[in-house]
């Protein structure tokens, strides 16, 4: 059936590109990993770029889905961001964020990679707009922003340390800004 084939190649590349990196992961690896056949590939998608498009699009809705609940979970307050951010830095798996990671990959800002994986930072942005305003901040969008500086720091630190310190640290530091 067509959708599980597109299905079976989305779930390979956001594995192997989060694990190894765009660059390295060819056609014929999410071919082979997948299980569908490389005319199957081309079916669904033109080519790995629109692939990685695909996963980056995925990726940046099942991010802010998973920010949005494990935050209201929290009891909604902007900090709690922080605690679900140290909660994923401290799993094995964590390999940091989908779109620093692609951004990095794809530097150049003109490239459509780069431009959605900048684009999901700014729904990023935009949430916690919207968490700050709910909170009751007198100038959300500025926090929000510096938030963001806060959360994509922690995310590189914590790919260096390894665990939830990072955000924990962060946190402290949001806690700062917010009084």
């Amino acid at each position: 059936m067509p959708t599980q084939a597109r299905a079976r190649l989305l779930a390979a590349a956001e594995e192997l590109f989060y694990a190894e990196g765009i660059r390295a992961v060819g056609v014929e690896r999410l071919v082979t990993t997948s299980g569908v056949g490389r005319a199957s590939f081309y079916r669904h998608f033109a080519g790995k770029d629109d692939l990685v498009l695909a996963v980056l699009r995925a990726y940046g809705t099942r991010f802010l889905d998973w920010l949005a609940q494990d935050v209201a979970a929290r009891g909604g307050h902007p900090l709690a961001v922080f605690d679900a951010l140290a909660d994923r830095f401290d799993q094995d798996d964590f390999r940091g964020c989908t779109a620093i990671n692609t951004i990095i990959e794809s530097a150049d800002p003109e490239s459509a990679a780069h431009r959605v994986a900048a684009a999901h930072k700014d729904e990023v942005v935009r949430y916690l707009t919207g968490l700050l305003a709910s909170a009751g901040s007198p100038r959300p969008a500025e926090l929000a922003a510096q938030f963001m500086l806060l959360v994509d720091g922690a995310i590189v630190t914590a790919l260096r340390e390894r665990g939830p310190g990072p955000a924990r640290r962060a946190r402290s530091v949001a806690a700062a800004l917010l009084a």
